[in-house]
């Protein structure tokens, strides 16, 4: 008799910079959204977010730069800017939507059935991290 071994497959997450080579502002982005995300700490859509907003709770907001009703972009900049909450803008609705959990993942791990997403809050970045520090550095700058 021969024991069958099952082979499990392994999701490989994305490539993480080397040590010592500096991090972009998107990639870091997306490793905090990641986080906000698993610590439930991620609110999605132009409701939700302007109701975090209002409550002051936000900590940081982030749109997408295509999104086409230009009513919609200076509501959320407005918003952001009388609350003073750190506003980071991304070229692509489809591509925030992927980093807040928006999509079916695959089983090769690649996402699929991306939904759009103009706006999202982060109102708690669950654990410190490399990412975060770079994130909170840009908002200084800018």
């Amino acid at each position: 008799m021969a024991v069958e071994e099952a082979v499990i497959p392994v999701e490989t997450p994305a490539p993480a910079p080397a040590l010592g080579e500096p991090m972009d502002i998107m990639t870091a982005l997306q490793l905090v959204l990641r986080k906000s995300l698993a610590y439930g700490g991620l609110v999605r859509g132009l409701h939700e977010a302007a109701k975090v907003i209002e409550k002051h709770a936000a900590l940081l907001c982030v749109l997408a730069e295509d999104c086409n009703q230009p009513d919609y972009l200076k509501l959320v900049k407005a918003l952001c800017a009388d609350h003073n909450v750190s506003l980071v803008t991304v070229p692509a609705a489809k591509t925030l939507g992927e980093w807040a959990g928006l999509c079916k993942i695959d089983s090769e791990g690649q996402a699929r059935k991306v939904v759009g997403c103009s706006c999202l809050v982060v109102k708690d970045y669950g654990e410190e991290s490399e990412g975060l520090h770079i994130v909170q550095e840009y908002v200084k700058s800018h």
